[in-house]
C-alpha cells in the first residue's frame, strides 16, 4: 500500500506540473500607460481576457481592435498578441496557429523590435515540442533552424543571449542522436558507417557533452579496420590479390586516421575524461602525444565546469518527462551556426583504396567495393560491355535459334475423312522454304502458332509418324467415330448441358 500511494503521488505531481506548463504566463507590455483611448481600452480588455485564460475572447477583442482602429499605435501589438494568445493555449493545432501568426507579423512588421521577438517564439515552439534524442528529431532540426535564423538576423536583439543557449541545448540533444546512432554502427562492425556519422556529428557539435567519447569511438573503429586488413592473406606481386606492399599502405592510412582522433581528445578536449585513455592509445600504437595550448585547457574547463547534471529524482521522474533533458549542455562557447559538409561513408572506402592502391583519391574505380579492388571472375567472363546471355535464350526461343536446315517434306498421309490436315501442311510449307533459303544469310522464320486444344490427340494405337508432320493423325481404325467424338468435345464447351432432375432447381 505504501508503494502504491507513493507512485500515486509521484504520477499526481508530474500531471500538476504539466498542467502548469501548459498555460504560459500572459503580461499585459502597455499595461502602465494612462490612456482612456477605446483602441486602448480594447487592448487592455484583451489582456485581461487571456490573463484569465478566455483566448477565444481575447482574440475576438484584438481582432476587433485591429479591424476598428487600423491607424491605432496598437495595431503592431495586437496583432503579435493573436499569435501569443494560440502560444497561450498550447496544443499542437493552437502552435500551428501562433507560428502562422508569428510569421505574418514578421511579414507585415519586419523592422519593428518585436520581429526578434516573434522570431525567438517560433523557435519556442519548435523547443517546447521536441522530443528525447530516441525519438522523432522533427522538431529538434526545426529548432535548430529557427534560432540559427534568430541570431543571423536579429543580431543586436536582447534575446540573443537566450537564443543561443537554447541553441547549445538543441544541439546537444541532436548530437546524443547521432552519438547513438554511430555506436550502433559500430556495435554491429559497420565501421565506415560508424566513422561517417560519428564524424559528421564531432564536426558539426563541437560543445557536445560526449565528444572525447566520440572521437575515442572514432579511433577505435579505425584500429578495428586496420586488424581487419592485417588478417587478409598476401599473394606474390603480379598475382590476383593484395601484395603485402598494399596492405601496409592500408594499415599505416587506418592507424594514421585513429591516431589523429586520439590525437585531437588530447588537444581539444584535455579537460574531458577520455583524454588519459588516448594518451595511453597514442603511446601504444608508438605515435607521438601532443600537448594541449594552455588556452585549449582553459576552454574545455569552462565548458566542463558550466554543464549541469540530473539529480536523483530527475532521473526517477525523466521517463514521464516529455521533453528530453538538457541539463549537460554547456553554457558556454559559441554554437555551431552552419553545418560543416558531411562524411560520406562511400568517400572513406574511396581513400582505403586509393590507399591500397598507392594513388590519389579519385572517382571511384569500377568493380571495387568494401575497401579491395574486385576483378571478373574466372578466365572466360565477359567483358562488362557484353551482356551476359538469358537464359531463355537457348534453342526453344526462335528468335534467336540458329536456323535448322530440313530435307524434303514428307507427304502428309491423308486422314480417314479424306481431307487434309491444312495446320500440316502450312508447317511442312513454311519447312520447305526454309530449307531452300541460306542458312547464313536469314534466320529461319518462327514457326506458325498451333492450337493444340483444336487437334485431336494422337492415338497410341496408329502407326508410325511422320518426322514433317507437326501433329499426329488419327488411326484409320477409328473411323468417323473419332471424328464425331471431337465434334461433340467441341460442341459440348460451347454449348449448355440440358439439365435433368433435381439439377433444374440448380440456377447455376
Amino acid at each position: 500500500m505504501y508503494r502504491r500511494a507513493l507512485i500515486m503521488m509521484l504520477v499526481g505531481m508530474a500531471l500538476v506540473g504539466a498542467t502548469a506548463c501548459k498555460n504560459k504566463k500572459v503580461t499585459n507590455p502597455i499595461a502602465n500607460v494612462d490612456s482612456k483611448q477605446p483602441d486602448k481600452v480594447l487592448f487592455d480588455r484583451a489582456m485581461d481576457a487571456m490573463k484569465h485564460s478566455h483566448f477565444d475572447v481575447a482574440r475576438v477583442t484584438l481582432q476587433t481592435l485591429i479591424n476598428t482602429y487600423p491607424d491605432s499605435e496598437y495595431i503592431a501589438r495586437a496583432k503579435l498578441a493573436i499569435g501569443d494568445s494560440w502560444y497561450a493555449e498550447g496544443g499542437s493545432a493552437a502552435m500551428a496557429q501562433a507560428e502562422n501568426e508569428y510569421k505574418d507579423f514578421q511579414t507585415f512588421f519586419p523592422n519593428m523590435a518585436e520581429a526578434a521577438e516573434a522570431q525567438m517564439k517560433i523557435a519556442n515552439i519548435h523547443y517546447s515540442e521536441m522530443e528525447k534524442p530516441d525519438r522523432d528529431y522533427t522538431h529538434a532540426k526545426r529548432a535548430e533552424e529557427e534560432y540559427r535564423q534568430m541570431i543571423l538576423q536579429y543580431p543586436d536583439s536582447k534575446l540573443i543571449p537566450q537564443a543561443k543557449q537554447r541553441l547549445r541545448e538543441v544541439q546537444e540533444i541532436l548530437a546524443d542522436r547521432e552519438y547513438r546512432i554511430g555506436r550502433f554502427y559500430f556495435l554491429r562492425e559497420d565501421y565506415p558507417a560508424s566513422i561517417a556519422r560519428l564524424q559528421t556529428m564531432s564536426d558539426t557539435y563541437p560543445l557536445y557533452s560526449g565528444a572525447d567519447e566520440t572521437l575515442f569511438l572514432i579511433g577505435q573503429c579505425y584500429q578495428a579496420e586496420a586488424e581487419a586488413v592485417r588478417r587478409v592473406p598476401t599473394v606474390a606481386p603480379g598475382k590476383r590479390g593484395v601484395t603485402e606492399t598494399q596492405k601496409a599502405a592500408l594499415i599505416e592510412n587506418y592507424e594514421k586516421n585513429a591516431a589523429n582522433a586520439y590525437a585531437k581528445i588530447v588537444t581539444r578536449y584535455p579537460a574531458m575524461p577520455r583524454a588519459e585513455a588516448a594518451r595511453k592509445k597514442l603511446a601504444d600504437m608508438h605515435m607521438p602525444v601532443p600537448t594541449p595550448t594552455p588556452e585549449a585547457l582553459a576552454q574545455n574547463k569552462a565548458e566542463e565546469q558550466s554543464r549541469g547534471h540530473q539529480s536523483r529524482s530527475q532521473e526517477v521522474m525523466g521517463f514521464l518527462n516529455h521533453h528530453p533533458d538538457t541539463t549537460e549542455a554547456a553554457k558556454v562557447g559559441e554554437p555551431q551556426m552552419i553545418d560543416p559538409p558531411q562524411t560520406n561513408p562511400v568517400k572513406l572506402v574511396q581513400q582505403a583504396n586509393a590507399a591500397l592502391l598507392n594513388k590519389p583519391a579519385a572517382k571511384p574505380a569500377a568493380g571495387t567495393n568494401n575497401g579491395l579492388t574486385l576483378e571478373p571472375v574466372g578466365a572466360g567472363a565477359p567483358p562488362p560491355s557484353e551482356p551476359l546471355p538469358r537464359s531463355d535464350s537457348g534453342a526453344t526461343n526462335p528468335e534467336t535459334a540458329a536456323p535448322v536446315e530440313t530435307g524434303t517434306p514428307t507427304p502428309t498421309a491423308p486422314s480417314t475423312s479424306g481431307g487434309t490436315s491444312s495446320t500440316t501442311d502450312a508447317n511442312n510449307a513454311s519447312a520447305g522454304t526454309a530449307s531452300t533459303n541460306d542458312a547464313n544469310t536469314a534466320p529461319a522464320p518462327a514457326p506458325a502458332r498451333v492450337n493444340d486444344a483444336a487437334t485431336p490427340p494422337a492415338d497410341s494405337s496408329s502407326g508410325t509418324s511422320t518426322s514433317g508432320q507437326t501433329n499426329a493423325q488419327p488411326d484409320a481404325k477409328s473411323g468417323s467415330s473419332s471424328d464425331s467424338n471431337t465434334t461433340n468435345s467441341q460442341d459440348s464447351t460451347s454449348k449448355k448441358k440440358k439439365k435433368k432432375g433435381l439439377a433444374k432447381l440448380n440456377p447455376f
